[in-house]
């Protein structure tokens, strides 16, 4: 699979729990290939391994993932902590199986540079800031999308 990073957590570790006493680490990142297409990836490994995997590549880099584990996606549970995708599939990365190679998407392929700035959520399914102020109690609790722009930054 070769994609375009567009999203990337945070290294975390989990007790493991088939060694008591020790700790499993992952991270996950979202790559797409096309305007609507776009999977999440999960790594999970050693320490060593996760944390060097993670800092190989960042959002906006090109990726080719080679034996990745395709696995059915627990839609509920999943994706409360990683982006929606279209798919019904992640893939999952193992130290001794899976190989993530990085390369510049000029190397690549120029058109998975564009697929940077669309956004993953349907263009129907945003709210504006200026609804949201306008219905601000009728949509208390509700969660929303909201696409905006940063104009600013200042102190």
């Amino acid at each position: 699979v070769i994609g375009v990073v567009i999203g990337k957590t945070d290294v975390r570790s989990f007790p493991d729990r088939k060694n008591i006493g020790t700790e499993r680490f992952t991270f996950s990142f979202t790559i797409r290939d096309s305007p609507t297409c776009f999977i999440n990836v999960q790594a999970w490994g050693r320490e060593e391994y996760i944390r060097s995997l993670s800092e190989s590549f960042r959002v906006g880099d090109c990726v080719t993932i080679e034996n990745p584990l395709i696995q059915s996606k627990e839609a509920e549970r999943e994706e409360k902590f990683n982006p929606v995708t279209p798919s019904g599939y992640k893939l999952l990365l193992s130290e001794n199986h899976s190989v993530v190679k990085t390369s510049s998407c000029y190397d690549t392929d120029t058109r998975l540079l564009s697929l940077l700035h669309l956004p993953v959520k349907d263009p129907q399914d945003y709210y504006s800031l200026g609804d949201i102020v306008a219905n601000g109690q009728s949509l208390h609790g509700r969660v929303l999308n909201v696409l905006a722009a940063v104009m600013a930054v200042s102190e």
